[in-house]
C-alpha cells in the first residue's frame, strides 16, 4: 500500500488526518503543499480545488474530510481496514 497525505501545517483537518493515520500505524509520505513546489498545482489538477487534507491511495485520491463535517473517521476506518475508536 501506497499513501501519501498532502496537507499543509495550518490546515486542521490536515491534522486530524494525520493523527488518525499515526494511531493505526498506517504509513504514509507527506506533501506539505506550502513547502513542496507544484504540490498545490497537484491537488488543483486531480480534485479541481485547493482543497487539503488529500490522500493518494495506490494512485487514486480520496477526499478524506467534508467540509462542515470535519474528518471522516468512520468512512477511512472501513477505507484501511481498521476500528474506529
Amino acid at each position: 500500500m501506497e499513501l501519501t497525505v498532502y496537507s499543509a501545517s495550518w490546515c486542521r483537518d490536515c491534522r486530524e488526518a494525520k493523527r488518525f493515520l499515526d494511531k493505526h500505524n498506517i504509513p504514509f509520505t507527506e506533501v506539505d503543499i506550502e513547502q513542496t513546489p507544484g504540490a498545490a498545482e497537484q491537488v488543483i489538477e486531480n480534485v479541481g480545488k485547493r482543497a487539503i487534507p488529500q490522500f493518494v491511495l495506490n494512485g487514486k485520491w480520496i477526499q478524506p474530510y467534508q467540509p462542515g463535517r470535519g474528518f471522516l473517521h468512520a468512512e477511512m476506518s472501513e477505507l484501511f481496514g481498521v476500528t474506529n475508536s
